[in-house]
């Protein structure tokens, strides 16, 4: 595991009433869909029933430039994804959406989470006779959805019989020939939602931040279990898996995961994080003169102890924005101090003052060490670390990567004993009491399995990562189309 929570995936899919650039509307939601997976990314159109698509490693500006966007034709529909795996490794052969050739037609998927039966699903596939060419269980819900159609009387009735098969999370979009289908599933772990352009287009997305950025209007959430179905006829939905489960919505996803623009379940993320900043402040007062919080995920939620605390908010921490995963870092010695180049210290602002230094979370504590030396370095006289996260104490089954107990820092050590791994002069995390009150409820609707290890499913049989990487080459080559 990294020293960092990392992201989870985005889906994005168009369906338009004409043909049109459906190419470059996916793009800009793939783009501002691109914190939740940088790893990989991919884009199919469909032009009547003809799938063109692309994908490959790297983020949305790299493998989508002008001249390979004019390659992608026009068409009335386009799927699109942004991959972090938490199933799989990082390279092509996993790259989503997965595009799949059977006797009923063309279907293309792109799925956002993680099921916790898809080593039993694989292996029974297996048996008889599948072949997998990737490693992600985004090929298990592909081969599962597509069994289901050679009885189904169409895509939408096989996706919804797919679903009682598939435990776990799983926000997918689909598309056929004729039809973009959107699925959530019945605990509606990670989010999904649709909107509607003033042309008439629909436009399916995992947060409302990518509505925006293709100025479409937000209609609402798909509800946990549902399935909805977008047509030329218009829109019809499949609710015969809708409460089965209690809801599940991960925590996570207010916390850290969504952009804080974006509006997650009713409830914005930005107020919710600096809800999360004011529970803080009212759990542990310090005597300090500065609060700054990490770009980005920890700035609301230090903004939010400010204005409790009535401790002055100021810019302690800079992002280099210019990053990306292909950045090369040579040699250990460099590499090794790769969170100076990411964040660096405002010096003027933090020196000879008491700091509070707010992170969306604490998880190995490596990268809040070098935090808190970069800051002690820059003249800081104090720093007091808060986590506006609880504790990690489990890993999580359903996206986030979080795959063991054994890397956790809070598993084996008190804030008192992290404080002085990391060299804080404290360090404090937000109560599991105080995160069920971030979104203004009482909080039932939210998975925290990951810091009270109540899981609302199962556990899987093997957890880890790689599960199926034993099972094909390390060096496939992956067909691409322009």
């Amino acid at each position: 595991m990294d020293n960092h929570i990392h992201e989870e995936c985005g889906v994005f899919g168009v369906f338009a009433p004409n043909t049109q650039d459906v190419a470059s509307l996916a793009y800009y939601g793939l783009f501002a869909l691109q914190h939740r997976g940088q790893e990989s990314a991919g884009i199919v159109v469909n032009d009547d029933g003809v799938f063109t698509y692309r994908k490959d490693t790297g983020i949305v500006s790299e493998i989508f430039t002008q001249e390979r966007l004019e390659k992608l034709e026009q068409g009335n529909m386009a799927l699109g994804h942004v991959r972090y795996g938490t199933t799989g490794t990082g390279d092509r052969r996993n790259a989503q959406p997965v595009v799949v050739n059977h006797l009923k037609g063309n279907m293309a998927l792109a799925h956002n989470g993680n099921l916790v039966n898809s080593y039993e699903l694989r292996t029974e596939l297996e048996n008889q006779g599948s072949i997998f060419h990737s490693t992600s269980d985004t090929e298990v819900i592909a081969y599962i959805i597509t069994k289901e159609r050679l009885s189904a009387k169409n895509i939408e009735e096989a996706t919804a019989a797919a679903m009682s098969k598939l435990d776990g999370a799983y926000s997918l979009c689909i598309m056929s020939p004729s039809k973009l289908i959107a699925a959530r599933d019945p605990n509606g772990f990670r989010p999904l939602c649709y909107g509607q352009r003033e042309d008439g287009t629909y436009v399916v997305a995992s947060e409302t931040c990518a509505l925006d950025a293709v100025n479409a209007k937000f209609i609402r959430d798909i509800d946990p279990g549902e399935v909805v179905v977008f047509t030329k006829d218009g829109i019809k939905t499949i609710r015969d898996h809708c409460g089965e489960r209690k809801k599940s919505f991960c925590v996570f996803e207010y916390l850290y995961i969504a952009r804080p623009d974006s509006v997650c379940e009713g409830c914005s993320v930005h107020a919710a994080r600096l809800k999360a900043g004011e529970l803080l402040a009212k759990a542990y007062p310090i005597d300090a003169d500065l609060v700054v919080g990490v770009p980005d995920s920890g700035t609301d939620a230090a903004i939010g102890y400010s204005r409790q605390s009535g401790i002055p908010y100021d810019i302690g921490l800079i992002k280099n924005k210019y990053i990306g995963r292909t950045f090369i870092v040579p040699g250990q010695g460099l590499r090794e101090e790769m969170v100076s180049i990411k964040l660096n210290v405002v010096q003027s602002v933090v020196k000879g003052k008491r700091v509070v230094l707010v992170d969306d979370s604490i998880v190995r504590g490596t990268t809040s060490a070098k935090l808190v030396k970069r800051l002690r370095d820059g003249g800081a006289k104090e720093v007091h670390m808060l986590s506006s996260a609880p504790p990690f104490m489990n890993p999580c089954y359903y996206g986030v990567d979080i795959d063991s107990r054994e890397d956790l820092i809070a598993c084996k050590y008190t804030p008192e004993e992290i404080a002085k791994i990391i060299g804080a002069d404290s360090v404090n995390f937000l109560s599991i009491e105080d995160v069920k009150k971030i979104t203004g409820g009482d909080g039932s609707g939210c998975c925290y399995a990951c810091f009270d290890g109540k899981y609302p499913t199962r556990e899987p049989v093997k957890a880890d990562k790689s599960r199926f990487e034993g099972k094909i080459s390390q060096n496939p080559k992956f067909a691409k189309k322009d």
